[in-house]
């Protein structure tokens, strides 16, 4: 698969080595520069990125999220603001395009922070490629002074996609369950956090054990997760906007890993019973229950494809656990893995494509992707012990939990190519991530092609 980057600049720095060179001038070392990168082989050269200071209260801090957020993407370098040479920038002006190519920016962000009357900020910004001198983007968001962090993250949606052609991830959440004390005296809380890390919130209080936490991706504010009490197992629904949480009811037997279906509209769960465990689908609307597999052996893991006609779950039904696949209503159940190992922990991409999964074998555990069919099974990470992928919103990142050697666990994401695996921004410790869809349909219209200076698409 190709990653098509915007790099444009690339063929206008070419153009001046040739011209460079026809004049018997030497060419600046940072001329040559990729037009095109084969992401999925590990192969890329960061793009890199001048990010200006913004003007302004919170100017600063805005500059400095969006820095993050685009290095921990692996796809951007941003500069070290020291080595600038222009400053006083202001978005009534372009950038000198010379002092930028100068140092090697490939792309320039600069913008203000700009009150209103009624307390809100207004955050305008430009985006330019000084190779081909024209802009790339510019846009304004409108925000009260507390969502500053937000805003910053949406910002970074913007230059993401515009740079790579794919849509963002930044303004997401994570959910996950945080862990505090010692092995003997262990609390564990359903935690949410900004997908950086930052604004961590307990939702729990620590009086129950929970599990599998999960986001609707129709609704980012509902989710589902299970909660182990002394004498009981349940299924809940939470709002996050309203706090209101409510129990699908009781079982007969204790519930494991619910999911949503794409829609919002039905929940696939385990059930243990009987000393055996299937997987159940319940309608939301009308709480009717239906059993989709009958098998003596463990299924459980249940995960929608995109457009819900499907389920990958995992099952030992063979003697060790790997990835079926069936239809929604339980028929056509089929084995897609084909490698050796034990697979668990299946969960369908966002764009239908892939399936990630936890692997082990071999005394190590590992996080990949394999396509929706089992073929195709590229192992992304591998570490001592590794569990419970989780898909970035874009379909581009997965998000696990890791462990090492006599150590804590920690949350961790990796990105399709396997070569940008970094520790996630929450610093405490943490398993069973689920990443929210995106909070806000990205904007429509960022001001290509209107300026008198535009870059050409």
């Amino acid at each position: 698969m190709r990653l098509n980057l915007l790099l444009a600049s690339a063929a206008v720095v070419a153009m001046s080595v040739s011209s460079a060179q026809a004049q018997g001038q030497t060419a600046p070392a940072q001329a040559g520069q990729p037009v095109e990168v084969e992401i999925d082989q590990g192969v890329l050269k960061p793009l890199q990125i001048a990010i200006v200071p913004f003007t302004g209260d919170h100017g600063a801090d805005i500059s400095n999220v969006v820095s993050g957020n685009l290095r921990r993407s692996g796809f951007f370098e941003p500069l070290n603001p020291a080595g600038f040479i222009e400053t006083g920038l202001t978005l009534a002006n372009a950038p000198n395009f010379p002092q930028w190519t100068q140092i090697g920016a490939q792309a320039v962000l600069y913008g203000a922070v700009t009150p209103r009357a009624d307390n809100r900020l207004d955050v305008g910004f430009r985006l330019y490629d000084p190779y081909r001198q024209c802009q790339l983007v510019s846009y304004q968001f409108t925000a009260t002074q507390e969502q500053w962090r937000r805003i910053a993250h949406k910002i970074s949606d913007v230059i993401y996609q515009r740079m790579t052609g794919e849509t963002g991830f930044f303004d997401s959440r994570v959910v996950f369950v945080s862990e505090e004390g010692t092995q003997l005296n262990r609390i564990n809380r359903l935690t949410i956090a900004d997908q950086d890390g930052f604004n961590p919130t307990y939702l729990t209080q620590g009086d129950e054990i929970i599990m599998s936490p999960r986001f609707s991706t129709s609704q980012p504010d509902e989710i589902t997760y299970v909660a182990l009490g002394k004498d009981y197992s349940r299924i809940y629904l939470r709002n996050l906007t309203t706090g209101r949480t409510e129990s699908l009811g009781e079982f007969d037997g204790q519930v494991l890993a619910p999911r949503f279906s794409n829609d919002g509209n039905k929940i696939a769960f385990s059930i243990i019973r009987g000393g055996n465990t299937d997987i159940y689908v319940m309608d939301l609307r009308s709480r009717q229950l239906s059993r989709l597999t009958s098998d003596p052996g463990i299924d459980t893991s249940p995960s929608f494809s995109p457009d819900g006609s499907q389920i990958v779950f995992n099952s030992d039904r063979s003697g060790q656990a790997r990835l079926y696949v069936m239809r929604a209503d339980g028929s056509g159940q089929r084995p897609i893995s084909r490698g050796g190992g034990t697979y668990t922990a299946p969960a369908w991409s966002p764009t239908g494509n892939l399936i990630a999964f936890t692997k082990s074998g071999g005394g190590r555990f590992s996080t990949g992707v394999m396509n929706a069919d089992g073929s195709g099974e590229r192992i992304l990470s591998s570490s001592y012990f590794e569990e419970g992928p989780n898909w970035a919103p874009n379909g581009r990142y997965v998000m696990f939990a890791r462990q090492t050697r006599g150590g804590d666990t920690r949350l961790w994401t990796v990105d399709l190519s396997g070569r940008v695996v970094a520790q996630a921004g929450y610093n405490g410790r943490g398993t069973d991530p689920a990443w929210s869809p995106l909070l806000d349909t990205p904007p429509s219209n960022l001001g290509y092609g209107q300026g008198a200076d535009s870059c050409p698409s």
